[in-house]
């Protein structure tokens, strides 16, 4: 019998294979795949490398809008430096304009200071009242620290005897700083002291004698008998011989200034202070309370002489008709400095605009109402 032809796709049985259509089509697949594969993977390969690059790339970008967005140390470091310049150029600006009639001339005196106030600063809270002090208050003279009401003045008195400490700066009584005493030290130099506060200050509960006596009682060892010779003695001085009986609330405002510059002067002080001591007083009694302290002040001078220290006087005040009487030495003080100070003389012919308009009391010139 002939033979019949296989169809292409018919499984040649003797060979034992499978139809070659399918051979076919999974050869042509496998040779399409082969080359399809390879090239994939490389795509794939090539692709995630880029995908990678992509990725740090953004990455990176971010990270330098993050650095960007970050404040710079250094930048915000010099922009603050900047502008506290500005700041410190302003303020030194406002201070040439608020000191300008402050030469802080000190002309000499030929005597050395009882006291001394080296660059002295001075603030409460934000008020700042003492700004760079420099004053000297010579030896042997009565001197006076004239300025308008508010500057400073009374401050100085309480730094003088340790009440108050300076916040910068020194003060010196007789070369030796204050601050930098021990409490044992401090005490003593208080006794170099006499004040005259303002009003006297009397002690309401003890009469006149007491009252005088008190210092003695307090800081020294004398006996009753000593102390009624020494009590005696500085009353009539002050006119006060008869009143050692009297109680404050019988004493005239003169009176009991008077009271108060005895009882100042019984531990024999070699500086004497007067806090505003013409307050409260009629144009009469404070020219007589000012021949007083000359009085008292040239006796002290003859009492002191051949002793290390001589009598220093300081009245702190604003009245200039006691100053004109009275004063040896000046300092003019303003918004915590001194404009000008030197000899009584020199200072009320000072060319100054500010030390002439505040000595001679005229309505114009650099002091205003405020």
């Amino acid at each position: 019998m002939p033979r019949i032809p296989r169809r292409r796709d018919e499984p040649d049985e003797a060979a034992g294979g499978e139809p070659q259509s399918e051979l076919s089509s999974r050869g042509a697949a496998d040779d399409s795949a082969a080359p399809y594969d390879s090239e994939g993977a490389q795509g794939a390969v090539a692709g995630g490398d880029e995908g990678v690059r992509d990725a740090s790339q953004e990455e990176e970008a971010r990270s330098n809008i993050r650095v960007t967005d970050e404040p710079d140390d250094g930048g915000a470091r010099e922009r603050a430096e900047r502008r506290e310049a500005r700041e410190q150029r302003e303020r030194d600006r406002q201070d040439d304009d608020e000191y300008k009639w402050h030469t802080g001339e000190q002309r000499p005196t030929g005597a050395p200071d009882a006291v001394e106030f080296v660059d002295v600063h001075k603030a409460f809270g934000r008020n700042r009242i003492l700004r760079g002090l420099n004053l000297g208050l010579p030896e042997g003279k009565i001197s006076m620290i004239l300025g308008p009401s508010g500057t400073g003045k009374s401050v100085c008195i309480k730094h003088m005897v340790g009440l108050l400490y300076p916040d910068d700066g020194d003060v010196l009584v007789h070369g030796e700083s204050v601050p930098n005493m021990q409490d044992d030290e401090l005490f003593e130099m208080r006794k170099k002291f006499g004040v005259l506060f303002q009003d006297g200050a009397l002690f309401g509960s003890m009469n006149v004698f007491d009252n005088t006596a008190f210092p003695l009682r307090q800081h020294t060892d004398k006996g009753e008998d000593e102390i009624g010779d020494i009590v005696m003695r500085r009353l009539k001085e002050v006119g006060l011989g008869d009143a050692g009986d009297k109680m404050p609330n019988e004493l005239s405002g003169g009176m009991r200034k008077r009271a108060g510059f005895a009882r100042a002067l019984v531990l024999d002080p070699s500086i004497v202070l007067f806090d505003e001591p013409d307050s409260g007083l009629d144009p009469v009694r404070t020219a007589l309370l000012g021949e007083l302290i000359q009085e008292i002040h040239e006796e002290m001078m003859s009492d002191a002489e051949g002793s290390d220290h001589s009598p220093a006087f300081t009245i702190i005040t604003h009245d200039i008709m006691t100053a004109r009487r009275v004063a040896e030495h000046i300092s003019v003080l303003w918004k915590g400095r001194i404009v000008e100070s030197g000899p009584a003389e020199e200072l009320f012919s000072s060319d100054n605009p500010f030390v002439r308009q505040f000595l001679s009391g005229d309505a114009q010139g650099p002091l205003g109402m405020e």
